[in-house]
């Protein structure tokens, strides 16, 4: 039902990373799509985006798909781009979802000028593909397929 409010929580390693509350705009049976204002604090400027307060988060989580797809936008609408995830299947029930973070990030410019794999290092260094083999495959053969759609300009038809 759309219109409800949810929470968002993001796990890495055991722990909450970050919870904020969301709006539903869509559910189906196995997706989930929520918008949210930037729910850290202050600016995040990382060198090839600025998320600040007044952006906006349409996110998009599956329950089959090791990823998340969060198209930004600046206060005023204008499209910065898309923040993928690499994450576990989501899980989402009536309050909300949860989804935990693999380290591995893509990144894909309004324009698709900029398609950037982000965080390779923090992955090696989560101890994941020694703890978890499956999941770090998982997350490798995602973040690869991610990029061929971002360089396509195709990552947008995944919202």
């Amino acid at each position: 039902m759309s219109g409800r409010s949810v929470e968002v929580t993001l796990t890495k390693a055991g722990r909450t990373k970050i919870r904020y509350p969301a709006e539903v705009l869509s559910e189906g049976e196995g997706r989930l799509s929520v918008r949210a204002p930037w729910a850290a604090e202050g600016v995040r400027d990382f060198g090839f985006v600025r998320f600040e307060p007044g952006d906006v988060f349409v996110e998009h989580y599956w329950r089959d798909r090791w990823f998340t797809v969060k198209e930004v936008r600046s206060a005023e609408g204008v499209l910065k781009g898309w923040y993928c995830d690499i994450t576990r299947p989501a899980v989402f029930d009536g309050s909300g979802v949860t989804v935990e973070d693999l380290d591995l990030d893509l990144w894909v410019s309004a324009d698709g000028s900029e398609v950037l794999r982000l965080d390779e290092d923090e992955f090696a260094a989560s101890g994941l593909a020694a703890s978890d083999p499956e999941a770090a495959e998982h997350a490798v053969v995602t973040l690869d397929e991610l990029e061929e759609l971002g360089r396509e300009g195709l990552i947008d038809l995944l919202g």
